[in-house]
Protein backbone atom coordinates (compact mmCIF):
# COMPACT_ATOMS: atom_id res chain seq x y z
CA UNK A 1 0.00 0.00 0.00
CA UNK A 2 1.16 3.61 -1.06
CA UNK A 3 2.72 5.48 1.93
CA UNK A 4 -0.02 7.77 2.91
CA UNK A 5 1.69 11.18 4.48
CA UNK A 6 0.48 13.18 7.05
CA UNK A 7 -2.21 15.74 6.51
CA UNK A 8 -0.46 18.58 7.61
CA UNK A 9 2.95 17.65 5.37
CA UNK A 10 1.39 16.68 1.93
CA UNK A 11 3.88 15.43 -0.45
CA UNK A 12 4.17 16.92 -4.03
CA UNK A 13 6.82 15.82 -7.01
CA UNK A 14 8.10 17.29 -10.10
CA UNK A 15 10.11 15.92 -13.18
CA UNK A 16 12.41 18.44 -15.23
CA UNK A 17 12.44 17.13 -18.57
CA UNK A 18 15.20 18.62 -19.95
CA UNK A 19 17.35 18.88 -22.93
CA UNK A 20 20.41 17.42 -20.79
CA UNK A 21 18.88 15.80 -17.76
CA UNK A 22 15.82 14.66 -16.62
CA UNK A 23 15.53 15.21 -12.48
CA UNK A 24 12.87 14.14 -9.99
CA UNK A 25 12.24 16.34 -7.03
CA UNK A 26 9.80 15.53 -3.73
CA UNK A 27 8.95 18.00 -2.09
CA UNK A 28 7.45 17.38 1.96
CA UNK A 29 5.16 20.26 3.38
CA UNK A 30 3.78 23.97 1.78
CA UNK A 31 6.79 25.11 3.51
CA UNK A 32 8.34 29.11 2.61
CA UNK A 33 11.44 26.85 2.23
CA UNK A 34 10.50 23.90 0.28
CA UNK A 35 12.20 20.66 2.43
CA UNK A 36 13.19 17.91 -0.49
CA UNK A 37 12.97 14.41 0.91
CA UNK A 38 14.06 12.89 -2.54
CA UNK A 39 15.91 14.19 -5.23
CA UNK A 40 17.23 11.54 -8.05
CA UNK A 41 18.79 12.93 -11.83
CA UNK A 42 19.29 10.56 -14.72
CA UNK A 43 21.46 12.17 -17.65
CA UNK A 44 19.58 11.57 -21.09
CA UNK A 45 21.03 13.86 -23.30
CA UNK A 46 17.36 14.17 -25.44
CA UNK A 47 18.62 17.06 -26.86
CA UNK A 48 21.79 15.77 -28.45
CA UNK A 49 21.39 15.94 -32.09
CA UNK A 50 18.41 18.30 -32.28
CA UNK A 51 20.58 21.12 -34.13
CA UNK A 52 21.34 19.40 -36.78
CA UNK A 53 18.64 16.48 -37.09
CA UNK A 54 15.57 18.93 -35.64
CA UNK A 55 14.76 15.49 -33.59
CA UNK A 56 14.99 14.29 -30.29
CA UNK A 57 17.73 11.72 -29.39
CA UNK A 58 16.41 8.39 -30.07
CA UNK A 59 18.68 6.61 -27.53
CA UNK A 60 17.64 9.44 -25.22
CA UNK A 61 13.94 8.99 -25.73
CA UNK A 62 14.51 5.17 -25.09
CA UNK A 63 15.81 5.88 -21.57
CA UNK A 64 13.24 8.20 -20.52
CA UNK A 65 10.55 5.98 -20.94
CA UNK A 66 12.33 3.61 -18.55
CA UNK A 67 13.11 6.18 -16.21
CA UNK A 68 9.96 7.48 -16.17
CA UNK A 69 7.95 4.87 -15.39
CA UNK A 70 10.55 4.91 -12.46
CA UNK A 71 10.11 8.09 -11.01
CA UNK A 72 6.14 7.34 -11.77
CA UNK A 73 6.26 4.05 -9.00
CA UNK A 74 8.35 6.61 -6.64
CA UNK A 75 5.94 9.10 -6.65
CA UNK A 76 2.99 6.27 -6.06
CA UNK A 77 5.51 4.82 -3.02
CA UNK A 78 5.95 8.21 -1.51
CA UNK A 79 2.23 9.54 -1.75
CA UNK A 80 3.53 12.36 -3.63
CA UNK A 81 0.70 14.32 -5.48
CA UNK A 82 0.65 16.38 -7.31
CA UNK A 83 2.90 14.45 -9.63
CA UNK A 84 3.85 16.15 -12.58
CA UNK A 85 6.01 16.68 -15.47
CA UNK A 86 7.59 19.51 -17.18
CA UNK A 87 9.18 19.39 -20.11
CA UNK A 88 11.73 22.26 -22.12
CA UNK A 89 13.78 23.11 -24.62
CA UNK A 90 14.21 19.89 -26.37
CA UNK A 91 11.17 18.62 -26.53
CA UNK A 92 9.45 21.81 -27.50
CA UNK A 93 11.72 22.75 -30.57
CA UNK A 94 12.10 19.10 -32.09
CA UNK A 95 9.58 18.29 -34.52
CA UNK A 96 8.95 14.36 -32.83
CA UNK A 97 8.37 16.11 -29.76
CA UNK A 98 4.15 15.99 -29.89
CA UNK A 99 4.74 12.05 -30.78
CA UNK A 100 7.53 11.93 -27.75
CA UNK A 101 4.81 13.74 -25.27
CA UNK A 102 2.10 11.37 -26.63
CA UNK A 103 3.69 8.32 -26.03
CA UNK A 104 5.00 9.12 -22.75
CA UNK A 105 1.39 10.21 -21.61
CA UNK A 106 -0.36 6.74 -22.91
CA UNK A 107 2.45 4.81 -20.91
CA UNK A 108 1.66 7.80 -17.65
CA UNK A 109 -2.03 8.25 -18.37
CA UNK A 110 -2.39 9.45 -15.03
CA UNK A 111 0.62 12.11 -15.03
CA UNK A 112 0.35 16.01 -16.51
CA UNK A 113 2.95 16.17 -18.97
CA UNK A 114 3.11 19.97 -19.37
CA UNK A 115 5.70 21.19 -22.78
CA UNK A 116 7.22 25.18 -21.09
CA UNK A 117 7.20 27.28 -23.78
CA UNK A 118 10.34 29.86 -23.64
CA UNK A 119 8.31 32.25 -21.55
CA UNK A 120 6.66 30.06 -19.24
CA UNK A 121 10.59 28.73 -18.56
CA UNK A 122 11.58 31.75 -17.64
CA UNK A 123 8.36 32.72 -15.57
CA UNK A 124 9.43 29.59 -13.40
CA UNK A 125 13.14 29.99 -13.42
CA UNK A 126 12.31 33.59 -12.19
CA UNK A 127 10.07 32.33 -9.09
CA UNK A 128 12.56 29.77 -8.45
CA UNK A 129 15.18 32.27 -8.24
CA UNK A 130 12.86 34.89 -5.87
CA UNK A 131 11.89 31.84 -3.82
CA UNK A 132 15.62 32.33 -2.23
CA UNK A 133 16.65 35.48 -3.00
CA UNK A 134 13.22 37.87 -2.63
CA UNK A 135 15.25 41.14 -3.38
CA UNK A 136 16.98 39.91 -6.49
CA UNK A 137 18.17 42.94 -8.87
CA UNK A 138 19.86 42.23 -11.99
CA UNK A 139 19.82 39.90 -14.11
CA UNK A 140 18.58 36.33 -14.33
CA UNK A 141 20.52 33.42 -16.72
CA UNK A 142 19.14 29.77 -16.69
CA UNK A 143 21.07 27.42 -18.80
CA UNK A 144 20.25 24.55 -19.99
CA UNK A 145 20.70 21.74 -22.82
CA UNK A 146 18.78 23.61 -25.08
CA UNK A 147 18.38 26.68 -24.25
CA UNK A 148 19.65 29.71 -22.13
CA UNK A 149 16.75 31.75 -20.42
CA UNK A 150 17.51 35.59 -19.45
CA UNK A 151 15.32 37.33 -16.87
CA UNK A 152 14.70 40.70 -16.32
CA UNK A 153 14.89 40.89 -12.48
CA UNK A 154 14.06 44.61 -10.74
CA UNK A 155 14.29 44.48 -6.92
CA UNK A 156 12.46 41.50 -6.50
CA UNK A 157 10.08 41.63 -9.45
CA UNK A 158 10.07 39.59 -12.50
CA UNK A 159 10.58 42.20 -16.01
CA UNK A 160 11.27 41.31 -19.65
CA UNK A 161 12.08 38.02 -20.69
CA UNK A 162 13.97 35.96 -23.47
CA UNK A 163 15.21 32.52 -24.93
CA UNK A 164 17.91 31.57 -26.85
CA UNK A 165 19.21 28.42 -28.43
CA UNK A 166 22.65 28.82 -26.65
CA UNK A 167 21.96 25.71 -24.23
CA UNK A 168 25.11 23.59 -23.66
CA UNK A 169 24.37 21.19 -25.87
CA UNK A 170 22.83 23.08 -28.31
CA UNK A 171 25.88 25.73 -28.45
CA UNK A 172 28.36 23.13 -28.70
CA UNK A 173 26.69 21.86 -31.78
CA UNK A 174 26.43 25.27 -33.48
CA UNK A 175 29.88 25.74 -33.12
CA UNK A 176 31.23 22.29 -34.10
CA UNK A 177 32.58 21.83 -30.98
CA UNK A 178 34.74 24.89 -31.72
CA UNK A 179 34.74 27.13 -27.93
CA UNK A 180 35.74 29.85 -30.18
CA UNK A 181 32.97 29.73 -32.50
CA UNK A 182 30.75 29.19 -30.03
CA UNK A 183 31.96 32.81 -28.26
CA UNK A 184 30.82 34.58 -31.76
CA UNK A 185 27.33 32.58 -31.48
CA UNK A 186 26.71 33.99 -28.42
CA UNK A 187 27.19 37.20 -28.94
CA UNK A 188 25.49 37.29 -31.73
CA UNK A 189 22.38 36.07 -29.32
CA UNK A 190 22.89 38.05 -26.76
CA UNK A 191 22.76 41.53 -28.78
CA UNK A 192 19.49 40.92 -29.44
CA UNK A 193 18.38 41.11 -25.72
CA UNK A 194 18.44 45.77 -25.95
CA UNK A 195 17.77 45.18 -21.89
CA UNK A 196 20.84 43.60 -21.03
CA UNK A 197 22.70 46.87 -20.50
CA UNK A 198 20.53 47.76 -17.33
CA UNK A 199 21.89 45.31 -15.50
CA UNK A 200 24.74 46.90 -15.24
CA UNK A 201 26.24 47.57 -11.51
CA UNK A 202 23.87 44.62 -10.22
CA UNK A 203 23.85 41.02 -10.01
CA UNK A 204 23.63 38.34 -12.39
CA UNK A 205 21.92 34.90 -11.20
CA UNK A 206 23.20 32.30 -12.46
CA UNK A 207 21.28 28.70 -12.59
CA UNK A 208 21.88 25.52 -13.88
CA UNK A 209 23.93 22.75 -13.31
CA UNK A 210 26.60 23.89 -15.62
CA UNK A 211 27.31 26.74 -13.58
CA UNK A 212 27.50 25.46 -10.64
CA UNK A 213 29.40 23.13 -11.81
CA UNK A 214 31.82 26.08 -12.24
CA UNK A 215 30.95 27.55 -8.91
CA UNK A 216 32.38 24.21 -7.04
CA UNK A 217 35.50 24.29 -9.42
CA UNK A 218 36.13 28.07 -7.79
CA UNK A 219 35.18 27.10 -4.44
CA UNK A 220 37.96 24.11 -4.55
CA UNK A 221 40.77 26.67 -5.98
CA UNK A 222 40.27 29.47 -3.18
CA UNK A 223 39.33 26.59 -0.20
CA UNK A 224 36.16 28.25 0.22
CA UNK A 225 34.77 26.96 3.67
CA UNK A 226 30.92 26.13 3.08
CA UNK A 227 30.72 24.30 0.17
CA UNK A 228 27.23 25.20 -0.78
CA UNK A 229 26.38 26.70 -4.14
CA UNK A 230 23.18 27.89 -3.62
CA UNK A 231 24.35 31.71 -2.96
CA UNK A 232 27.96 31.76 -3.24
CA UNK A 233 28.96 34.74 -4.78
CA UNK A 234 32.13 36.23 -6.45
CA UNK A 235 32.97 39.17 -7.94
CA UNK A 236 32.98 40.29 -11.82
CA UNK A 237 36.41 40.37 -12.52
CA UNK A 238 37.03 36.36 -10.56
CA UNK A 239 34.60 35.41 -12.80
CA UNK A 240 35.22 36.42 -16.02
CA UNK A 241 39.01 35.02 -15.10
CA UNK A 242 37.49 31.35 -13.91
CA UNK A 243 35.06 31.66 -17.25
CA UNK A 244 38.29 32.47 -19.34
CA UNK A 245 40.15 29.69 -17.70
CA UNK A 246 37.68 27.30 -18.18
CA UNK A 247 36.75 28.18 -21.67
CA UNK A 248 40.76 27.64 -23.06
CA UNK A 249 41.36 24.40 -21.14
CA UNK A 250 41.66 21.44 -22.73
CA UNK A 251 39.56 18.30 -21.65
CA UNK A 252 43.02 17.28 -19.73
CA UNK A 253 43.29 20.52 -18.11
CA UNK A 254 39.85 20.45 -16.61
CA UNK A 255 40.05 16.68 -15.43
CA UNK A 256 42.48 18.28 -13.10
CA UNK A 257 40.64 20.68 -11.88
CA UNK A 258 38.76 20.38 -8.19
CA UNK A 259 35.46 19.21 -7.53
CA UNK A 260 34.64 18.43 -11.33
CA UNK A 261 32.07 15.81 -12.05
CA UNK A 262 33.22 13.96 -15.01
CA UNK A 263 29.73 14.47 -16.67
CA UNK A 264 30.28 18.35 -17.16
CA UNK A 265 33.42 17.78 -18.57
CA UNK A 266 32.28 18.27 -21.94
CA UNK A 267 29.87 20.77 -21.22
CA UNK A 268 31.82 23.33 -19.45
CA UNK A 269 34.15 25.77 -21.94
CA UNK A 270 30.27 26.20 -23.35
CA UNK A 271 29.18 27.48 -19.97
CA UNK A 272 31.99 29.12 -19.48
CA UNK A 273 31.80 31.14 -22.68
CA UNK A 274 28.09 32.07 -22.21
CA UNK A 275 28.78 33.43 -19.27
CA UNK A 276 32.05 35.54 -19.94
CA UNK A 277 29.91 37.12 -22.91
CA UNK A 278 26.98 37.50 -20.58
CA UNK A 279 29.58 39.55 -17.80
CA UNK A 280 30.30 41.75 -20.97
CA UNK A 281 26.68 42.43 -22.33
CA UNK A 282 25.63 43.03 -18.72
CA UNK A 283 28.29 44.99 -17.16
CA UNK A 284 26.26 43.25 -14.02
CA UNK A 285 28.96 43.73 -10.22
CA UNK A 286 29.28 40.32 -9.15
CA UNK A 287 27.29 36.78 -9.74
CA UNK A 288 25.72 34.85 -7.29
CA UNK A 289 24.47 31.13 -8.13
CA UNK A 290 21.43 29.96 -7.95
CA UNK A 291 20.57 25.81 -6.43
CA UNK A 292 16.77 26.96 -7.24
CA UNK A 293 14.91 27.41 -10.58
CA UNK A 294 12.43 26.02 -12.05
CA UNK A 295 11.36 23.04 -10.30
CA UNK A 296 11.50 25.55 -6.93
CA UNK A 297 9.40 28.28 -9.08
CA UNK A 298 6.76 25.27 -9.79
CA UNK A 299 6.57 24.51 -5.90
CA UNK A 300 6.17 28.49 -5.27
CA UNK A 301 2.94 28.36 -7.52
CA UNK A 302 1.51 26.05 -4.90
CA UNK A 303 1.95 28.48 -1.92
CA UNK A 304 -0.71 30.53 -1.49
CA UNK A 305 0.09 34.22 -2.60
CA UNK A 306 -0.23 35.97 0.85
CA UNK A 307 2.98 32.83 1.83
CA UNK A 308 4.98 33.69 -1.09
CA UNK A 309 5.35 37.41 0.48
CA UNK A 310 6.67 35.95 3.65
CA UNK A 311 10.80 36.10 4.33
CA UNK A 312 12.26 33.11 3.80
CA UNK A 313 14.87 33.56 6.63
CA UNK A 314 12.45 34.46 9.05
CA UNK A 315 10.02 30.84 7.80
CA UNK A 316 13.26 29.32 8.45
CA UNK A 317 13.25 30.42 12.23
CA UNK A 318 9.46 29.92 12.61
CA UNK A 319 9.98 26.35 10.92
CA UNK A 320 13.10 25.03 13.50
CA UNK A 321 10.98 26.57 16.63
CA UNK A 322 7.86 24.67 15.89
CA UNK A 323 9.80 21.58 14.83
CA UNK A 324 12.79 21.93 17.79
CA UNK A 325 11.79 24.81 20.36
CA UNK A 326 10.49 23.79 23.79
CA UNK A 327 7.76 27.12 23.61
CA UNK A 328 6.68 28.90 20.54
CA UNK A 329 5.98 31.87 22.87
CA UNK A 330 9.36 32.05 23.81
CA UNK A 331 11.43 33.72 20.51
CA UNK A 332 8.78 36.91 20.72
CA UNK A 333 9.35 37.45 24.18
CA UNK A 334 13.42 37.06 23.48
CA UNK A 335 13.29 39.69 20.40
CA UNK A 336 12.20 42.44 22.89
CA UNK A 337 14.25 41.82 26.00
CA UNK A 338 17.45 41.85 23.32
CA UNK A 339 16.12 45.19 21.70
CA UNK A 340 17.99 47.12 24.08
CA UNK A 341 21.20 46.16 23.63
CA UNK A 342 21.62 46.81 20.05
CA UNK A 343 20.22 50.47 19.80
CA UNK A 344 20.46 52.32 16.12
CA UNK A 345 19.70 48.98 14.97
CA UNK A 346 19.15 48.81 11.20
CA UNK A 347 16.69 46.41 9.33
CA UNK A 348 18.71 43.73 7.70
CA UNK A 349 20.80 43.21 11.24
CA UNK A 350 17.01 43.17 13.06
CA UNK A 351 15.79 40.44 10.82
CA UNK A 352 19.49 38.33 11.60
CA UNK A 353 18.30 39.13 15.58
CA UNK A 354 15.26 37.73 14.93
CA UNK A 355 16.28 34.82 12.99
CA UNK A 356 18.62 34.04 15.54
CA UNK A 357 15.56 34.54 18.74
CA UNK A 358 13.36 32.12 16.80
CA UNK A 359 16.42 29.50 16.36
CA UNK A 360 17.47 29.60 19.67
CA UNK A 361 16.36 26.78 21.17
CA UNK A 362 17.09 24.23 18.49
CA UNK A 363 19.26 22.56 20.47
CA UNK A 364 17.00 21.48 23.86
CA UNK A 365 16.57 17.87 22.61
CA UNK A 366 20.54 17.20 21.87
CA UNK A 367 23.14 15.41 23.86
CA UNK A 368 24.31 18.16 26.73
CA UNK A 369 27.72 17.72 25.91
CA UNK A 370 27.08 18.20 22.02
CA UNK A 371 24.28 20.83 21.62
CA UNK A 372 26.58 23.46 20.65
CA UNK A 373 28.22 21.92 18.04
CA UNK A 374 25.10 20.14 16.64
CA UNK A 375 23.05 23.46 16.99
CA UNK A 376 25.80 25.14 15.18
CA UNK A 377 26.22 22.42 11.97
CA UNK A 378 22.07 22.57 11.74
CA UNK A 379 22.20 26.10 11.58
CA UNK A 380 24.91 26.76 9.19
CA UNK A 381 23.97 23.60 6.90
CA UNK A 382 20.50 24.50 6.63
CA UNK A 383 18.55 23.56 3.73
CA UNK A 384 16.76 26.86 3.66
CA UNK A 385 17.12 28.31 0.62
CA UNK A 386 16.62 31.78 1.91
CA UNK A 387 19.87 32.00 3.78
CA UNK A 388 22.64 33.54 2.45
CA UNK A 389 26.27 32.65 3.13
CA UNK A 390 26.92 35.52 5.50
CA UNK A 391 23.62 34.91 7.37
CA UNK A 392 24.05 30.66 7.43
CA UNK A 393 27.76 31.85 9.44
CA UNK A 394 26.08 34.73 11.88
CA UNK A 395 23.47 32.71 13.00
CA UNK A 396 25.30 29.55 14.04
CA UNK A 397 28.35 31.57 15.51
CA UNK A 398 24.66 33.26 17.78
CA UNK A 399 23.42 30.16 18.54
CA UNK A 400 26.52 28.21 19.55
CA UNK A 401 27.41 31.07 21.71
CA UNK A 402 24.04 30.79 23.16
CA UNK A 403 24.97 27.34 24.21
CA UNK A 404 27.79 28.43 25.79
CA UNK A 405 30.64 27.29 23.12
CA UNK A 406 34.20 28.18 23.67
CA UNK A 407 35.13 31.41 21.30
CA UNK A 408 37.60 29.51 19.47
CA UNK A 409 36.14 26.17 19.07
CA UNK A 410 37.89 24.48 15.51
CA UNK A 411 34.37 23.60 14.66
CA UNK A 412 33.46 27.97 14.16
CA UNK A 413 36.10 28.14 12.29
CA UNK A 414 33.84 28.04 8.84
CA UNK A 415 31.85 30.99 10.11
CA UNK A 416 34.47 33.39 11.31
CA UNK A 417 36.26 32.88 7.76
CA UNK A 418 32.56 34.44 6.30
CA UNK A 419 32.19 36.96 8.43
CA UNK A 420 34.05 40.36 9.18
CA UNK A 421 35.30 41.23 12.21
CA UNK A 422 32.04 43.42 13.51
CA UNK A 423 29.71 41.39 12.50
CA UNK A 424 31.17 38.27 14.34
CA UNK A 425 31.51 40.29 17.10
CA UNK A 426 27.53 41.41 16.85
CA UNK A 427 26.73 37.14 16.59
CA UNK A 428 28.69 36.92 20.25
CA UNK A 429 27.03 39.34 21.93
CA UNK A 430 23.79 38.29 20.82
CA UNK A 431 24.65 34.85 21.44
CA UNK A 432 25.99 35.81 24.92
CA UNK A 433 22.53 37.46 25.40
CA UNK A 434 20.69 34.89 25.02
CA UNK A 435 22.37 32.74 27.05
CA UNK A 436 21.72 34.99 29.83
CA UNK A 437 18.08 35.43 28.85
CA UNK A 438 18.15 31.23 29.07
CA UNK A 439 19.68 30.74 32.28
CA UNK A 440 17.34 33.27 34.02
CA UNK A 441 13.57 31.94 32.35
CA UNK A 442 14.39 28.00 32.00
CA UNK A 443 12.99 28.68 28.46
CA UNK A 444 9.63 29.85 29.41
CA UNK A 445 8.22 33.79 28.76
CA UNK A 446 6.56 33.55 32.05
CA UNK A 447 9.78 33.68 34.03
CA UNK A 448 11.53 35.83 30.98
CA UNK A 449 8.63 38.32 32.04
CA UNK A 450 10.07 39.09 35.39
CA UNK A 451 13.64 40.57 33.84
CA UNK A 452 14.62 43.18 31.73
CA UNK A 453 18.18 44.99 30.33
CA UNK A 454 18.53 48.04 29.71
CA UNK A 455 21.87 50.56 29.17
CA UNK A 456 22.42 53.32 31.16
CA UNK A 457 25.69 55.92 31.57
CA UNK A 458 28.03 53.52 30.64
CA UNK A 459 26.42 50.43 32.52
CA UNK A 460 24.58 47.29 31.65
CA UNK A 461 21.80 47.09 34.21
CA UNK A 462 19.85 43.68 34.68
CA UNK A 463 16.40 43.98 36.45
CA UNK A 464 14.70 41.77 38.05
CA UNK A 465 11.08 41.43 40.00
CA UNK A 466 10.89 40.06 43.08
CA UNK A 467 9.39 37.22 43.64
CA UNK A 468 8.92 36.01 40.07
CA UNK A 469 11.12 32.85 40.52
CA UNK A 470 14.57 34.68 39.16
CA UNK A 471 17.52 35.69 41.31
CA UNK A 472 21.13 36.92 40.79
CA UNK A 473 22.53 33.66 41.34
CA UNK A 474 26.56 32.47 40.28
CA UNK A 475 25.37 31.16 36.91
CA UNK A 476 23.43 34.69 36.23
CA UNK A 477 25.90 36.97 37.33
CA UNK A 478 29.01 35.38 35.87
CA UNK A 479 26.97 35.34 32.59
CA UNK A 480 25.62 38.89 33.21
CA UNK A 481 29.71 40.06 33.49
CA UNK A 482 30.58 38.02 30.53
CA UNK A 483 27.95 40.13 28.60
CA UNK A 484 28.93 43.35 30.09
CA UNK A 485 32.32 42.37 29.09
CA UNK A 486 31.48 41.75 25.28
CA UNK A 487 30.15 44.99 25.40
CA UNK A 488 32.31 46.51 27.05
CA UNK A 489 30.53 48.11 29.94
CA UNK A 490 30.09 47.48 33.67
CA UNK A 491 27.14 44.83 34.96
CA UNK A 492 24.72 45.72 37.31
CA UNK A 493 21.37 44.17 38.87
CA UNK A 494 18.55 45.87 40.40
CA UNK A 495 15.55 44.13 42.35
CA UNK A 496 11.96 46.13 41.95
CA UNK A 497 9.23 46.09 40.74
CA UNK A 498 9.47 49.35 39.52
CA UNK A 499 13.02 48.92 37.86
CA UNK A 500 11.92 45.75 35.84
CA UNK A 501 8.82 47.10 34.92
Amino acid sequence: MPFQPRADLPRCAVVDLGSNSVRMVVYEGLSRNPITIFNEKAVLRLGRGLQTTGRLNEEGMAQAFTVMQRYHAVARAMGAHPFEVLATAAVRDATNGPDFVARLTASLPDVPIRVLSGEQEAEFSAMGVLCGIPAADGVLADIGGGSLELVRLVAGERGASRTLPIGVIRLTERAGGDPVAARAIVESELATVPWLPEAAGRDLYVVGGAWRALARIHMGQVGYPLPLVHHYEIGREEARGLAGVVAGAGRRALERLPFISRRRIDDLPYAAVVLRRLLRATGVRRVVFSASGLREGWFMQRLPAADREVDPLLAAGWELAARLGRDPALPPALIAWTEPLFPGEAQPARRLREAACWMSDIGSHEHPEFRGEQSFLRVLRHPGIGLDHQARAFLALAIAMRYEVEADAPFLHPARLLLDVAAAHRAEVLGIALRLAYTLSAGTPDLLAGTGLRLERGKLVLALQPNSGVFAGEAVVRRLDRLAQALGLEAGTETSAAAAA
